[in-house]
């Protein structure tokens, strides 16, 4: 590489500029490159231009359009007047300002969509009265709660003589609140009849629940959390009260679906 003259490539490189933007200028007579081989005809560019180029570079991102770049530089003043800055500030704040409507009205529309995605999940329900089954625990998290049901409340209830109702209805409800860590549950399962209580399994009658609001819930059970904010939300914006427990009711799980993003749950909060 001449230090002298350099290449388009070299000069490209070297400025950080692309070919393409180069030629480009070139074309319009911003930056022409200022040596000729008169053998070959090969263009050149200059070490100086090298600083002509920075100039354009921080213009552009001052807001400078090429054009006025150009005028700047037809007048050898190399440098905008006080005037002229004060113009770019203006045009800077009603970009700001357009901005700043643009964020407004895509964060309405998101919170419209979302509102009119969550009113789609969510319905309103009844809960007949049901026997059912229990089994009461502490488990360490959500993610514990499958290996639980079929590794020890599934046989602890088969000990018990626990015969399922049909359709199946599983559910829990949390003692103390909704907890990431150490949940005290309540499994229930809706059984045909009710048998003798055993150390594990305690067996009640739930009443009927003429009004329950509902979300259907996909996904692993640490996405339950936001749903039932989201869906308490709803209640109180209805003018609702919560008269019961909520229940998370099972659908699908480990113990028939191998993707958590295909687990089904189903939140009713009994309401009056």
């Amino acid at each position: 590489m001449n230090i002298n003259k350099l290449k388009i490539g070299e000069f490209s490189r070297l400025s950080r500029v692309t070919v393409r933007a180069l030629r480009h200028y070139e074309k319009i007579g911003l930056l022409v490159p200022e040596i000729v081989d008169r053998q070959s005809g090969y263009r050149y560019y200059t070490v100086a231009q090298l600083q002509k180029m920075q100039s354009i570079v921080k213009l552009k991102g001052l807001g400078y359009s090429l054009e006025e770049i150009g005028q700047l530089w037809d007048d050898s003043s190399h440098c905008p007047s006080l005037e002229s800055l004060r113009k770019k500030i203006v045009e800077c704040e009603d970009e700001l300002e357009l901005l700043r409507r643009r964020h407004a009205e895509l964060s309405s529309m998101i919170a419209s969509q979302t509102k009119i995605e969550q009113m789609e999940k969510i319905f309103m329900d009844s809960l007949p009265a049901i026997t059912v089954a229990s089994y009461r625990a502490v488990i360490p998290s959500y993610e514990d709660l499958g290996r639980l049901c079929y590794e020890t409340i599934g046989p602890e209830m088969a000990k018990a003589g626990c015969e399922c109702e049909e359709p199946e209805y599983c559910f829990t409800f949390e003692h103390g609140g909704y907890r990431e860590k150490d949940v005290d549950i309540e499994y229930c399962e809706k059984v045909k009849q009710r048998r003798a209580d055993t150390a594990s399994i305690k067996f009640k009658e739930l009443p009927a629940v003429p009004k329950a609001v509902c979300m259907k819930v996909y996904g692993p059970y640490d996405a339950l959390r936001q749903s039932y904010l989201d869906l308490f939300a709803w209640i109180e914006e209805q003018g609702l009260k919560v008269c019961a427990p909520p229940r998370a009711n099972y659908v699908h799980g480990a113990w028939d679906q191998d993707n958590p993003a295909d687990w089904l749950t189903v939140i009713q909060i009994p309401v009056e």
